[in-house]
């Protein structure tokens, strides 16, 4: 029985990467950072990209959020060519970027000031976001008072402060301890879920990958370019405990098998 998370290739694209090549100058010679990406995600699909240090995932994400241009290629959200950042569209990266001096409050209503929005009008939402986010009663403490996973969660929460359409993560786990990741991995997932965002996901955890994603993208290096895009039939909502069951270990086997045969892990 297929999934109702298997986006389907009549699904329009609500982003589409086109032949994207990225080549960063150099004094001896340029690099390579991409090459020939082509990838089609669907309004309301979740990607995972998972791929070994120097593969290119951050950089992909960056010319998908109009933060670094292409060299050759093109990206469009919409059909629009992306030439810079997109109004409907957030960024969670792996450090919080909370800024210390203010509030809890004042960090999640930071982007509402920033595109001249009325606080006003945001701060009941906010407000429940923290509250979403397990951090009610901690609206007027400072960042510096906070753990790291409650620092990520405010990001978050300053993410989706202004509901986008299009959720970037960059590795946005990555510095947390097992449990906390877990946890925000079921937050998640559950928010998906329940919103059904697009949303692109940077991370090097295949667990990870495979747990939160519609499809994995496998990336490899030298240059950057996808060596498979593999599609995770698992029916949702998933709970943590999926990750025992043996429908979800053969995707993560595939995947080391992958990464096996680029010399990067061992094969099992």
């Amino acid at each position: 029985m297929e999934s109702e998370s298997v986006v389907r290739s009549s699904d329009p694209a609500y982003i589409s990467i086109n032949d994207v090549e990225k080549t960063y100058a150099a004094d001896e010679s340029p690099i390579p950072a991409l090459k020939g990406i082509n990838l089609d995600i669907a309004a309301g699909e979740f990607v995972s990209i998972v791929g070994p240090s120097g593969c290119g995932k951050s950089t992909l994400l960056k010319c998908v959020a109009g933060l670094q241009g292409v060299s050759s290629g093109s990206i469009s959200i919409r059909q629009q060519q992306v030439k810079a950042p997109p109004d409907n569209m957030a960024i969670v990266f792996q450090r919080d970027v909370l800024f210390d001096w203010r509030t809890v409050l004042d960090n999640v209503l930071i982007l509402v000031e920033f595109r001249g929005l009325r606080r006003q009008d945001y701060e009941q939402r906010a407000l429940e976001l923290l509250k979403d986010y397990g951090l009610d009663g901690y609206a007027h403490r400072f960042p510096w008072e906070l753990s790291g996973g409650m620092r990520q969660r405010v990001a978050i929460c300053r993410a989706l402060i202004v509901d986008p359409d299009l959720l970037l993560m960059d590795e946005p786990f990555g510095a947390l301890d097992a449990m906390t990741r877990d946890d925000l991995n079921a937050e998640l997932e559950r928010l998906w879920y329940e919103t059904r965002k697009t949303v692109i996901f940077i991370t090097h955890g295949i667990d990870e990958a495979v747990y939160l994603a519609d499809r994995v993208v496998v990336m490899a290096r030298n240059p950057g370019r996808i060596a498979e895009i593999v599609p995770i039939d698992i029916p949702r909502p998933r709970p943590l405990s999926i990750r025992q069951t043996e429908e979800f270990g053969k995707y993560v086997q595939h995947i080391r098998h992958l990464f096996a045969s680029m010399g990067l892990l061992k094969a099992e």
